[in-house]
């Protein structure tokens, strides 16, 4: 492929939170939401990086280039066929860290989908198709990422090309009757230490109970808010993660003792849940959060990755 040719002026890209698994649908479900990182590049003279971070993680973020949204500018970069010599780069995270919100796959996504604005014919060259794969192999696994690029809610899966793995993902339209209250607490849970908890097999009848509630699930949101309770019902990972969030696991017991669907957001500690009802309802909901979170009514985001010029 040819060196590409970088545009001059500067380009912002905003990526969407998300959730993955959405109870049962481990590693495959994905879910945009409406709480958005925004991040500004332009292509600058000199081999330097200018990076500056505000907001979330501002003072723990990496400022240089193992910092993840500018790796993920990088590898975009260099599928396209090469780096540019000097960037300006401005991220202003909104997103918590460590939460089970999807930061990590919008400063991927984010990433990726600036250099392919920063490249002359940057669409042609990195079609969505590679975009998500690129992102799928630096997150590990593809929900959260298609949740991120593609907006809505995904089903994300992996299949064998010649030998390698290939991420690909469809968009589910979301009836526009649900609506999505976080429950968001100060502490972090590693995805890493959350991964190790999962058991390397669970029971058969486990296994069958997870596949009903992820079908049912596909058409709960797309039609029938009124089934997402018993859809959001998880038989394979959250329960052996009760020890790394005990609160957010308690949460979730106590509302879907209320029949309120509520689950742990990708690998936690947020939980999240999935309401059609009015305001007393989620009234209710803060009350139920005591003091150890942070209550906050989210919409679906029905765009996913977005670029402007800056």
């Amino acid at each position: 492929m040819a060196k590409p040719t970088f545009r001059a002026q500067a380009f912002e890209v905003q990526v969407p939170a998300s959730s993955a698994n959405l109870g049962p649908g481990f590693d495959c479900f994905g879910l945009a939401l409406g709480m958005h990182d925004r991040y500004i590049a332009q292509v600058i003279e000199g081999q330097t990086l200018d990076l500056d971070v505000a907001g979330e993680g501002a003072d723990t973020v990496r400022r240089d280039d193992k910092n993840l949204l500018i790796k993920a500018m990088y590898k975009g970069f260099d599928f396209m066929g090469g780096k540019p010599r000097g960037l300006s780069v401005r991220a202003l995270n909104v997103i918590p860290h460590g939460r089970g919100l999807g930061s990590s796959a919008s400063a991927i996504v984010g990433g990726l989908v600036l250099a392919r604005a920063l490249v002359l014919s940057g669409n042609d060259r990195m079609i969505d198709d590679e975009l998500l794969n690129i992102a799928s192999e630096m997150e590990g696994h593809p929900d959260n990422v298609a949740a991120a690029l593609f907006g809505g809610a995904t089903i994300a899966w992996q299949e064998d090309h010649h030998g390698s793995n290939v991420a690909r993902a469809v968009s589910i339209t979301v009836d526009p009757r649900i609506k999505v209250v976080a429950f968001i607490p100060t502490q972090s849970v590693a995805t890493s230490k959350a991964r190790k908890l999962l058991p390397e097999s669970i029971p058969h009848s486990d296994a069958v109970a997870n596949s009903t509630r992820s079908a049912l699930l596909v058409h709960a949101l797309s039609q029938r808010p009124d089934l997402l309770f018993v859809s959001t019902e998880d038989f394979l990972h959250q329960k052996y993660r009760q020890e790394a969030m005990p609160k957010s696991f308690a949460l979730v017991t106590k509302l879907r003792a209320a029949g309120v669907a509520a689950f742990i957001s990708g690998a936690g500690p947020t939980v999240l849940v999935f309401h059609s009802g009015d305001a007393s309802e989620i009234a209710e909901l803060h009350r139920a959060a005591g003091d150890n979170f942070a209550v906050q009514e989210l919409a679906v985001s029905a765009t996913g990755a977005s670029v402007i010029s800056a």
